[in-house]
C-alpha cells in the first residue's frame, strides 16, 4: 500500500513509477476468452467516490440498448445502483438473498425496467450477511456457488462494488472473470488503483487464478494541465489496459441517479452518455475481436 504524501513538489511521473512493478504484472493479459459469453466483471477500486457505481450502471445500460442481456450485481450494502435505477430495496431479497442461498439465486433477479436490463439489486440488511456468514468456511465464495444458477441466461454481467477490501469485494473478485477499474485523474486515487491490483493478484494465487484485469478507466476527468499530466502518466505505465474512453465529469451523470435512470434515458445526448455508450462499443470490441 502506498503510503500518503505531499504530492505538490512531487511529479506524477515520480509518483506512478512507485506502481510500476504492479503494471507490467498485468501487461500480458490476454483475451482468451474474447467472443465468448457471459462475461462476469466487478466494477471495483479500494477508494471510494471515483465512479464505480456510476460505471456499473451506466454501461450496463449502454450494453443493453446494443441488444446485450445484461444483469447488474449491486452488491454495495449503500445500495446506490440500484436506487439510481429507480428500485426499492427489500429486506432478505436481492443480493441478500444470492450470498445468504446460492440455490435461491433466480429469485434474487428482477426486471429493472429497462429492456435487456435485470438487476439483483442491493438489500437493506445486506451487511447482515457479513455477520451471518462470518464463521462459514470460504465464505469470499459465496457468490461464487451462485453463478451456475444466473450466468447463462447473460451476456455480460457486471457487479458493483462498495470501497474497501472486505466481504463484499472479496466475493466478487472471486467470482468474476475480470476486474474493471475506475480511477479519478489524482494523485491519492492511485492509492486504491495499487491496492486493487494487490488483491487481483492474490485472487489469482488464491482462489481464482483466472481473473483478470478487464481495463482501467479515467472518469470524472476535466481537461486541466494536472489531470492531462495524471492521465498522461497512468497510459504511459499502464499501457493498452487503460480504456481509449474517458469519463467526463458531467453533472447530468449526477443528476441522472436522482431521476431513477440512467445516463442513457435521462440525458442521451449529454457528454456522459456519450462516453458510455462509446465505453460499451470499446468492450465489445475487445470481446468480439
Amino acid at each position: 500500500m502506498m503510503v500518503p504524501v505531499q504530492w505538490k513538489n512531487v511529479s506524477a511521473s515520480a509518483h506512478f513509477s512507485l506502481c510500476a512493478g504492479q503494471a507490467t504484472r498485468y501487461n500480458h493479459v490476454s483475451r482468451e476468452t474474447e467472443g465468448t459469453m457471459p462475461r462476469i466483471v466487478a466494477v471495483a477500486n479500494q477508494k471510494g467516490g471515483v465512479g464505480k457505481t456510476t460505471t456499473a450502471l451506466n454501461v450496463s445500460a449502454a450494453l443493453a440498448l446494443a441488444g446485450k442481456r445484461c444483469l447488474l450485481v449491486d452488491l454495495d450494502p449503500q445500495g446506490n445502483a440500484t436506487t439510481g435505477l429507480g428500485m426499492e430495496k427489500k429486506r432478505r431479497e436481492g443480493a441478500y438473498l444470492l450470498l445468504a442461498d446460492h440455490s435461491k439465486a433466480a429469485a434474487a433477479i428482477v426486471p429493472s425496467g429497462v429492456r435487456n436490463l435485470d438487476v439483483v439489486p442491493s438489500s437493506p440488511n445486506l451487511g447482515e450477511a457479513e455477520a451471518q456468514l462470518a464463521s462459514q468456511p470460504n465464505r469470499h465464495l459465496r457468490l461464487k456457488l451462485a453463478k451456475p444458477q444466473f450466468e447463462k441466461a447473460y451476456d455480460f454481467v457486471f457487479i458493483d462494488c462498495p470501497p474497501g477490501t472486505g466481504f463484499f469485494p472479496a466475493n466478487a473478485l472471486a467470482c468474476a472473470e475480470s476486474v474493471l477499474i475506475p480511477i479519478q485523474c489524482e494523485y491519492f486515487a492511485m492509492e486504491g488503483l495499487t491496492q486493487i491490483l494487490s488483491n487481483i493478484s492474490a485472487m489469482r494465487n488464491g482462489s481464482n487464478p483466472q481473473l483478470e484485469v478487464e481495463s482501467i478507466l479515467l472518469t470524472m476527468y476535466e481537461p486541466s494541465a494536472f489531470a492531462k499530466e495524471v492521465a498522461t502518466e497512468v497510459r504511459s505505465h499502464f499501457s493498452d489496459l487503460v480504456c481509449e474512453t474517458v469519463i467526463p465529469r458531467d453533472i447530468t451523470l449526477a443528476e441522472a441517479p436522482s431521476h431513477g435512470q440512467s445516463i442513457i434515458d435521462y440525458a442521451p445526448r449529454s457528454r456522459g452518455a456519450r462516453a458510455y455508450l462509446e465505453l460499451a462499443k470499446e468492450i465489445l470490441n475487445d470481446h468480439q475481436g
